[in-house]
């Protein structure tokens, strides 16, 4: 009952937008390579070979399902999502993966994350575009809600398009993270947001972004409880 509320609120603000998601499968296009304290995995987005190492020391150094719906999606969808020369920020990049396809895909790519995350992340970005003929990537601090204007001012920092996947779960920063969200999410910004949808708190936070930012649907993952969804401030 209560997802079918939010669900009709998010098409009530929606306002003209037409509610039509795409029913897609993450497609099982790696094979997981164990070993008692990394996982390195192995992925093929557009054309390209991706290697990610895992950690298991925290959440943010494992590849959740968001980050694969949206590379996929970012990869089967490029005409609709342009990504060539545009500026693009992901937040709570984790192992960098998302990030890796934006630059693929021609973007100019700063991925943050935690300060305890970074290592492994940077290592997964270098390791994935020293070779490529692309803009080279950026990997930054960036902790929800702490120091926005100070390391990323309004003045100097603008971003076409912010992506974030699994970013909402039960944890006590949601607050901070929509804080963060708002922040850089200006006029003329697309947020693209992947996530799994397991708890009362994630649908929640949803309602919270549909207050703010007008909001669709693109593409749902029944199989991986999975919801991508762009969202826009359009003042």
């Amino acid at each position: 009952y209560f997802s079918i509320t939010i669900r009709h609120k998010i098409m009530t603000c929606m306002k003209h937008e037409a509610y039509s998601p795409v029913i897609l499968k993450i497609l099982q296009n790696w094979v997981p390579r164990v070993s008692h304290y990394f996982d390195k995995e192995h992925y093929t987005y557009v054309g390209h070979q991706i290697i990610i190492q895992e950690s298991i020391e925290h959440f943010g150094a494992v590849v959740w399902p968001g980050a694969l719906a949206l590379s996929q999606y970012l990869e089967s969808n490029q005409e609709q999502f342009n990504l060539k020369d545009k500026k693009v920020l992901e937040i709570g990049a984790g192992t960098g993966l998302v990030s890796i396809v934006a630059c693929i895909l021609g973007a100019y790519v700063t991925a943050t994350d935690l300060p305890e995350v970074l290592e492994n992340l940077s290592y997964n970005i270098s390791r994935n575009t020293q070779n490529l003929n692309m803009h080279k990537p950026e990997v930054r601090k960036l902790v929800w809600g702490e120091d926005l204007n100070e390391d990323f001012p309004v003045s100097t920092y603008h971003y076409d398009f912010i992506l974030a996947t699994d970013v909402v779960y039960h944890h006590a920063a949601l607050d901070s993270l929509l804080a963060t969200m708002v922040y850089f999410c200006r006029p003329g910004t697309v947020l693209l947001w992947a996530n799994k949808f397991r708890f009362s708190t994630d649908y929640e936070f949803l309602e919270k972004l549909c207050n703010i930012f007008h909001t669709t649907i693109l593409a749902e993952f029944p199989e991986s409880d999975v919801k991508l969804l762009k969202q826009w401030d359009a003042q």
